[in-house]
């Protein structure tokens, strides 16, 4: 019988436990599929994931805050509340319409309450019997800002107390803060000449819609082919000049037609510059001798098409004509929006604002670039974006205005049309460069157009007529058209008070054709101009006065209205006239109004 084997001697409990081995979570061989006795948390421990550290908030810096003028103190905890309130005011702000933007300054000097003085001529040079100067003691437009006169006013005390206005000489003329610092003018602002190169003089009246006319007459520049060679031995060359149209963000240290931005006519050959590139248009290679008169004609579409156009709503199919004097105009119209502060320079108040710059899409234009050519074609970019300029163009500022053009007149004889389509100037294709304090969104100023530019070179030398008595007016040329006894009235006039210069007055049948329709002359944009800029001013002081009231709860603003209109009437009341007003009102708080300095070139 077959013993029963014993069983095996068990082996001796080791004195340690082992220590389970750290498995690493990123090697899927030495992690098991199913959990066992001895790891229980394997399948558990690689389906769980390390918890995501939470992002903090980027503050800024309190330099940038100071900067903007926030509130640099921190809060303990955040406010809920005060979060959900400041949302829903940046929800209404989206949902309202644009409005000025207020700043709080303290309330002007007595000398701000003067008109501006005139600017300081000093002579620099006499040329053709003609004294041209140096002008100086004013601001220039530069460094992306703008400038206009303003004057202290007591019936607007919620706009900071000042409203636009124009200086001396008045009238239609050249701007001298829209011109190149090396312009020398005549006392009367339509002569300018200068001993540099190529520089620019813009006029203070600009063409936003309708049919507009001016004159340039050449007084230095080419010599007559006919003119006898001995009366011009010996003698300096005259210069050159170009004359045209441009808009405010051509530069002024060019000619005009150097950019994208204006449109212009050289005196040598009668060639046509746009973007650089001038091209032959006079017949013959007929040059703008002195003495001779061109006249440019500017044909703009209505500001309802234009806008249509940089909205992207425009249809060739549809919109196949422009009606300038619709017999039912729209009831409203985009806002004129102008953010402007109060500056002072030399003991002058100038308002200041943000002015538009040039595009890169424009600048591409006038120099295309191979290396973006060829990465557009590696990346195959949409065609469209890079097509020339047309209505329906994909980039806001290189779209077109059907129903343009510029039309040329030599000595009162007309020429051709040697522009048409002109670019579109309405935001968005018009922006002010992205800086600290400027919109996101780019809004009408109500000074963006065409206006008439001239430029010289080197003692070229130019006058320019805004009318109403032109040199040589064209046949069709409406001015004085607002008087329909005119016709009758005028053959009852004497010889001797008729105007010397010939006066182009419109038919019954011109002004029948409408205000925009007719042929018009750039001075009478001027009167209309200054209407639309007190229309702006009251538009403002109103919108301010409300949003005032509105924020300090209806009666407190209002109370605060009637008690400044009080003191100012019981100031004009009291014989003390407006000194005793300003007095009055040097009181109040806010930020002073602050002190620039421009360097000289």
């Amino acid at each position: 019988m077959a013993t029963e084997s014993s069983p095996r001697p068990r082996s001796a409990t080791p004195s340690t436990i082992p220590q389970k081995r750290s498995l690493n979570l990123d090697d899927e061989q030495h992690v098991p599929a199913v959990s066992s006795p001895l790891n229980p948390d394997a399948a558990s421990s690689r389906a769980r994931k390390p918890p995501a550290r939470e992002q903090r908030e980027k503050k800024e810096s309190l330099k940038k805050r100071e900067a903007k003028g926030t509130n640099t103190t921190r809060s303990a905890t955040p406010d809920t509340q005060t979060s959900t309130k400041k949302l829903k005011k940046a929800e209404k702000a989206l949902l309202e319409p644009p409005r000025p933007l207020k700043y709080l300054f303290k309330p002007p000097k007595p000398p701000d309450f003067d008109p501006p003085p005139a600017v300081t001529f000093t002579p620099a040079l006499f040329k053709g019997n003609r004294q041209f100067n140096e002008c100086s003691e004013h601001i220039f437009n530069k460094k992306s800002f703008r400038y206009t006169n303003c004057i202290a006013d007591p019936a607007f005390p919620s706009s900071h107390w000042f409203r636009q206005t124009e200086a001396i000489p008045f009238g239609p003329r050249f701007s001298f803060q829209e011109s190149s610092s090396h312009i020398l003018f005549d006392e009367t602002g339509r002569c300018i000449t200068t001993e540099k190169a190529f520089r620019m003089a813009r006029a203070n009246i600009g063409a936003r819609e309708g049919r507009w006319y001016y004159e340039c007459k050449i007084l230095s520049g080419v010599k007559p082919p006919n003119q006898d060679p001995a009366l011009t031995a010996g003698s300096e060359s005259g210069g050159h000049v170009r004359l045209g149209w441009a808009r405010r963000e051509a530069s002024l240290d060019t000619p005009v037609g150097f950019d994208a931005y204006s449109y212009g006519f050289r005196d040598l050959s009668g060639q046509k510059v746009h973007l650089s590139r001038p091209k032959d248009f006079m017949p013959n290679n007929e040059s703008f001798c002195e003495g001779d008169v061109i006249g440019l004609e500017l044909t703009l579409p209505s500001l309802a098409l234009h806008r249509k156009i940089v909205e992207g709503s425009y249809n060739k199919a549809v919109d196949v004509s422009d009606d300038l004097d619709p017999q039912y105009a729209a009831a409203e119209a985009p806002d004129i929006v102008r953010d402007r502060i109060p500056i002072r320079y030399k003991g002058i108040v100038y308002f200041e604002q943000f002015e538009y710059n040039p595009a890169k899409e424009l600048e591409e234009l006038m120099n295309p670039s191979a290396t973006a050519s060829a990465l557009s074609t590696s990346l195959n970019t949409n065609a469209a974006s890079t097509a020339p300029p047309h209505p329906n163009h994909p980039s806001p500022t290189m779209r077109t205005l059907p129903f343009s053009s510029i039309k040329v007149y030599k000595n009162g004889k007309f020429i051709g049309t040697p522009f048409t389509d002109l670019l579109a100037f309405l935001p968005p294709a018009s922006k002010p460069a992205v800086q600290q304090g400027a919109r996101d969104l780019p809004l009408d100023d109500g000074m963006l157009g065409y206006f008439p530019a001239i430029s010289v070179f080197r003692g070229g030398a130019a006058e320019v007529n805004f009318g109403p008595e032109f040199w040589c007016p064209p046949s069709d040329l409406a001015v004085g058209g607002n008087d329909d006894d005119d016709d009758d009235e005028e053959d009852e006039d004497s010889e001797d008070t008729k105007p010397k210069h010939k006066d182009s007055r419109a038919t019954k049948q011109q002004r029948s054709q409408g205000k925009h329709s007719r042929l018009r002359g750039m001075g009478e944009r001027f009167v209309e101009q200054i209407a639309e800029d007190v229309v702006y001013d009251l538009v403002d002081e109103t919108d301010h006065w409300l949003h005032e009231a509105a924020e300090n709860g209806g009666g407190d603003g209002g109370a605060a209205q009637k008690g400044r209109s009080a003191s100012t009437a019981a100031g004009m009341d009291g014989g003390g006239g407006l000194t005793d007003v300003q007095q009055g009102m040097l009181g109040g708080g806010g930020g002073e109004i602050k002190e620039i300095v421009q360097e000289e070139e």
